[in-house]
Parts: C-alpha cells; sequence; structure tokens
C-alpha cells in the first residue's frame, strides 16, 4: 500500500482541466487555468519546458509553431524571444512558477516535457512551497526518475510506461507478479493512462481493480465526450482529464460526484 500524498487528498473522482481546458479556450494560458479554476476546478493539468536560458514555461509543445505567433524550438531559444511570442497571437506564454504562486490552493498535474526543465522545476516548487500540490508524470521513464529524485520523496508522482506496462500485464493475467509488486513497495500512487493505445484497451476494469487492490488510484486522459466520461466513472476509475471542462463538470454533477474548489482566490 502507499503511503499519502497531500495531492490526491481530495473528494474523487479527481476532475483535471488539461492544459486549462483546452477545447474552451486558448491552451496552456492564464485565461484557460483562471476560467478552469472560476468553474471550480482544483486539479489543473499543464507541461513544462525550459528556453535555452532555463525559463520554465507551461507550455505542450516542442517549438512554439503551433500555437503561437511565433516559431522555433523552445530549447534552443532565450526567453527574451520567446516573451514575445503570443498564443494564439494575444496571449504571453505563462510561467509553471507564476501558475503555482497565482492559485496557491489549487493543485497542478505537470508533464515533464524535456530533461532540462527538472531542475528550473525543481527550483519553482522549492521557491513557491508546492510540494505538497504538485503531481509530476512523464512519457519518459528515466525523465520521470530523474525528477523524482530532483524534487524529493514528498513530491507526488505518477507511474512511468514501464509500470503501466507490467500493471496492464497484471491486470490481464490476474496477478500481481514481482514488478507490480515491486511498484507497490516503490510508493507511486497514481497511474494516469489514455482509454487506449494503438489499438488496444488501456482502462479496463481489472486494470482499475488491480490498481486499487495495491492502494494506486487511476486517471484517464484525456477524455472529452461525456457518455465516455460517464462509462469510466462506472468503472471506478479515479480522475479524468479533459479538455471540455464545463462537459466533465456537468456528469460529475449530474452524479453527485462534483466536488469544487471552494477556497476564495
Amino acid at each position: 500500500m502507499h503511503r499519502r500524498f497531500a495531492f490526491l487528498d481530495h473528494p474523487g473522482p479527481l476532475a483535471f482541466a488539461h492544459r486549462g481546458g483546452a477545447a474552451e479556450g486558448r491552451e496552456n494560458t492564464m485565461a484557460a487555468f483562471s476560467r478552469a479554476v472560476e468553474l471550480g476546478y482544483s486539479y489543473l493539468e499543464t507541461d513544462a519546458h525550459a528556453t535555452a536560458d532555463g525559463v520554465l514555461l507551461a507550455f505542450h509543445d516542442h517549438t512554439l509553431d503551433r500555437v503561437t505567433d511565433r516559431s522555433g524550438r523552445i530549447a534552443d531559444l532565450p526567453y527574451r524571444e520567446v516573451a514575445k511570442a503570443r498564443i494564439g497571437g494575444r496571449d504571453e506564454i505563462p510561467l509553471i512558477e507564476d501558475l503555482l504562486g497565482t492559485w496557491p490552493d489549487v493543485r497542478f498535474n505537470i508533464d515533464v516535457k524535456e530533461a532540462a526543465a527538472i531542475l528550473p522545476l525543481a527550483r519553482a516548487i522549492r521557491r513557491t512551497g508546492a510540494h505538497d500540490r504538485v503531481c509530476l508524470t512523464s512519457f519518459s521513464d528515466l525523465r520521470l526518475a530523474q525528477a523524482r529524485r530532483a524534487v524529493g520523496r514528498e513530491v507526488c508522482s505518477s507511474l512511468g510506461p514501464r509500470g503501466i506496462a507490467a500493471l496492464r500485464t497484471a491486470a490481464a493475467s490476474g496477478g500481481y507478479g514481482r514488478l507490480l509488486a515491486g511498484l507497490a513497495r516503490a510508493g507511486v500512487p497514481c497511474a494516469q493512462v489514455p482509454i487506449g493505445f494503438r489499438g488496444l484497451r488501456v482502462t479496463t476494469r481489472s486494470l482499475v481493480r488491480t490498481a486499487h487492490a495495491i492502494g494506486m488510484q487511476v486517471h484517464v486522459w484525456t477524455v472529452d465526450d461525456p457518455v465516455t466520461m460517464a462509462y469510466l466513472l462506472d468503472l471506478g476509475v479515479d480522475g479524468i482529464m479533459t479538455d471540455n471542462i464545463s462537459g466533465l463538470r456537468d456528469v460529475l454533477e449530474s452524479r453527485g460526484q462534483w466536488h469544487p474548489r471552494t477556497t476564495a482566490p
């Protein structure tokens, strides 16, 4: 069983505003995050990239091209150049530290996109005292391990790809196996998974049951369809990440499972 992390100490199911609610505003902007908080979201999901001079951004892509009026790879540009970019031609790219400081009662699920973002993220968490309201995730096991070492054991993190594969295998076989037992001992408190991947079903009733048996929560990304949201909640998942933040709120409200942020800004 896992020790408790303050990040997860909230009535479930947890509702995550993915990139602030990308279906309802310009993703990863202060305006999007503000709208999610105003709707009552206590959990915001974002991504971490560092500029060439180590300034930590809340931004998904490796380059500026898709969502801003500038171009170039973030890791190759100094912040003075990146700061000129506007998301959708309007919004500045926010800094992770500003997000953590703006809403000191809100929790942040942060996808570490590059190794260069790890030390700036550790410094931002330390300066804002946000150890108990950040969860780290990554699509790289190595990067996730490095981030865990940098931020310390008190910061929540999710399973990496190898851990998720082990969880799936254990769920399919009906037994935990030595690797899954090792995951239980490691104290990783949550698995953040897609519904499916490359044609394979990932989020199943057996996977949820297996995770719960070792004290691990299951959060599913990125779900925008209300019918699918309800299906996953019926499976017993512990959290949903969505771009459709109004839709998820409505689904949870209809089930009596919406637990809005109540602390005054």
